[in-house]
C-alpha cells in the first residue's frame, strides 16, 4: 500500500531484458533502505525490489509482460527518471490517499497551461476509467497523488503546486507522453457492490451484491 506522496526521482542506469522479465535498476538514495522482497512503486506501479547480498545498490527491480503491456513503464530507457514511493507502514501518515500501486490504464499529457508558479495540467484517459473520476476527487498519475480540478469529455485536470513540479517527474512531462493511473480503489469496490442493486429487477443480477 502506498500514499501517492513521492519520496524521490530515481535515474534509470540500465534496462535489460533476460528472457521474457525486463530487469529495471534505478539509482536512488533510498535504494539502501530496501530489502529483498519489499514492494516499491515506481511511477505508481507496485514492483518488488531484487537485492542480491547486503548492498542494495543501485534498486533491482523486475517486470514482467503483464506490467509492461499494462503501464508505461516500456517506454522508460536508461537516462529517464521516476517516481519512488517504499510501501507505507501501517502505523505510518496517509499523507495522500489510499493507492494501491496497481495500474488501471495509461493516460497521455495532453496540455500544459503554466501560471507564475503553478501549472494547470489537462491529461487525457481511458474511456473506461472517466466514471471513477470525479471534481475534487483523488487521482494518482505517474505514483503522485492529485486531486482533480476538472473534468472532461475526454480526461481531467490537475493543478500542481511549485513542490509537486519541482520534486516529481511530472514538472518535466510534455504534450503526448504516457502517464500510469491508478483510480480510486473505493470508487471500483463501490460499483462491483452495488451492481447487482443498480441493474435493476429483471436484469438476473439482482442478488449479485448479496
Amino acid at each position: 500500500m502506498f500514499t501517492g506522496i513521492v519520496e524521490e526521482v530515481g535515474l534509470v542506469a540500465d534496462v535489460r531484458r533476460d528472457d521474457d522479465v525486463v530487469v529495471l535498476t534505478v539509482r536512488a538514495d533510498l535504494a539502501g533502505e530496501v530489502r529483498h522482497g519489499e514492494s516499491v512503486a515506481v511511477n505508481g506501479c507496485c514492483l518488488t525490489a531484487v537485492v542480491d547480498g547486503e548492498d542494495a545498490q543501485p534498486l533491482t527491480l523486475e517486470l514482467v509482460p503483464e506490467t509492461m503491456k499494462r503501464t508505461s513503464l516500456g517506454v522508460v530507457a536508461a537516462g529517464s527518471t521516476v517516481n519512488l514511493e517504499r510501501a507505507v507502514p501501517a502505523d505510518g501518515r496517509l499523507d495522500g490517499h489510499i493507492v494501491q500501486g496497481h495500474v488501471d490504464g495509461v493516460g497521455t499529457v495532453i496540455s500544459r497551461t503554466p501560471g507564475e508558479r503553478s501549472e494547470e495540467v489537462r491529461f487525457g484517459l481511458p474511456a473506461e476509467l472517466s466514471r471513477y473520476v470525479v471534481e475534487k476527487g483523488s487521482i494518482c498519475v505517474d505514483g503522485v497523488s492529485l486531486t482533480v480540478a476538472a473534468v472532461y469529455p475526454d480526461g481531467f485536470g490537475v493543478a500542481l503546486i511549485p513542490t509537486t513540479l519541482a520534486d516529481t517527474t511530472l514538472g518535466a512531462r510534455g504534450p503526448g507522453d504516457p502517464v500510469n493511473l491508478e483510480v480510486d480503489v473505493i470508487a471500483k469496490y463501490v460499483e462491483r457492490m452495488t451492481a447487482g442493486y443498480l441493474q435493476g429487477p429483471g436484469s438476473g443480477q439482482e442478488g449479485a451484491a448479496r
